[in-house]
């Protein structure tokens, strides 16, 4: 950068009146006349050069300043300003931002990682029975999917995008979506806790509100169920009556996995008082309630006893799957239509809501009005047929 002819300064031998030689540094300094003598010519040069870097600074807009940064350090900074030329923020901001939310790769966690740290609380929830086995198996394979779609990534790569991404695919229902958005969203809430993130990606992720339109619950006809308890009872022996009768006539909850049929014990089956013991461990809800025993379960009962006719057993599962494909059963159909003939048979919402382990709204919304007295009388007098 070159400077105007005002803003140089010249180094001259000067003698003194008293004899003593000194070298003078004159010139302009905007304007300014400069006039210093100094000793030596070196200390007379030192001067020249600070004043001609005054001249440079005070044309270009730069400024001298103490400081303890390196050159190289206030070169970054220079830049850095530079670059935030037009931003309405400062530096400091910026800084803030990526401390807070940047990670080392050394230290940043994989969605792997994260997410077997995540099953492994969730498995021990299970154990804890804070949450079903069902919720565990259905994290579980929300989260390998997730993993399968975005393989070897760390959590802080996944963005809002990538995660709306992954609940859209498959051109879903938005029932579906939310499921879905709401099962990552409380894992990445889980590695928010532990600090592995900054903040939860999935808080940008649209939710949709659903109107819910329930109808009402599929059951079966007391003919049909008279049909089936018929066909069951000459099917591999009669060894499935009692799995079967438990879920037609007390409304045990089917799951074959985890639900209350596979849980129930035969000492909670009490034929004696007429009443099934639903223990909070069986129970889907994790409450107590008892279902009366009507008179026609007691007698399927008491014609293939529990401890001859086991409810689970091997191949159980194939044998059921046969007979639902034979008679169009859908998986709570038998449980649904316990409800509903209840209901009509006893016209107490709140008492089936107790028998059945589910709300009075619910009962009202899926089984009020679904079958008649007369159709209820029929089936809750389905009995063994004579052979």
């Amino acid at each position: 950068m070159s400077m105007s002819h005002e803003n140089t300064f010249a180094v001259s031998r000067f003698e003194n009146r008293n004899g003593v030689v000194s070298w003078r540094v004159a010139g302009w300094l905007h304007g300014v006349r400069i006039r210093k003598n100094f000793k030596t010519r070196e200390e007379a040069a030192a001067e020249r050069a600070a004043l001609e870097l005054k001249a440079v600074q005070a044309a270009s807009g730069l400024r001298s300043a103490p400081t303890f940064l390196s050159d190289d350090q206030l070169r970054q900074a220079e830049d850095l300003f530079r670059r935030l030329k037009g931003n309405p923020r400062p530096l400091a901001f910026y800084v803030d931002y990526a401390l807070a939310n940047y990670r080392e790769p050394a230290l940043q966690h994989s969605l792997a990682d994260a997410a077997a740290d995540y099953l492994a609380k969730k498995n021990n929830e299970m154990a804890q029975h804070i949450i079903s086995a069902p919720q565990a198996t259905t994290i579980r394979r929300h989260l390998e999917v997730l993993k399968k779609q975005f393989p070897n990534v760390a959590l802080t790569d996944l963005s809002a995008a990538h995660l709306t991404s992954y609940c859209q695919r498959g051109n879903v229902s938005l029932k579906t979506y939310n499921n879905r958005r709401g099962i990552v969203s409380t894992f990445f809430k889980f590695t928010l806790q532990q600090d592995w993130i900054a903040s939860n990606p999935v808080e940008k992720v649209p939710h949709y509100r659903i109107a819910h339109r329930r109808g009402s619950a599929p059951t079966i006809s007391a003919k049909q169920a008279r049909e089936l308890m018929a066909y069951v009872e000459g099917y591999q022996h009669g060894r499935l009556v009692p799995f079967f009768a438990l879920c037609l006539f007390a409304g045990i909850r089917p799951c074959l996995r985890s639900g209350e049929i596979r849980k129930l014990r035969s000492d909670q089956v009490r034929l004696d008082t007429g009443v099934i013991h639903i223990e909070p461990e069986v129970s889907k809800v994790k409450m107590k309630r008892s279902v009366t025993i009507q008179p026609n379960l007691a007698a399927w009962l008491r014609d293939y006893p529990l401890d001859r006719f086991p409810v689970i057993f091997p191949h159980l599962r194939k044998y059921r799957a046969n007979i639902a494909e034979k008679f169009g059963l859908s998986h709570d159909i038998l449980r649904h239509t316990f409800i509903s003939m209840f209901v009509a048979k006893f016209r107490s919402m709140g008492e089936a809501a107790l028998q059945a382990g589910n709300s009075e709204s619910i009962i009202r919304k899926h089984y009020l009005d679904l079958k008649t007295p007369a159709e209820a009388e029929d089936f809750f007098g389905i009995m063994r047929v004579p052979r």
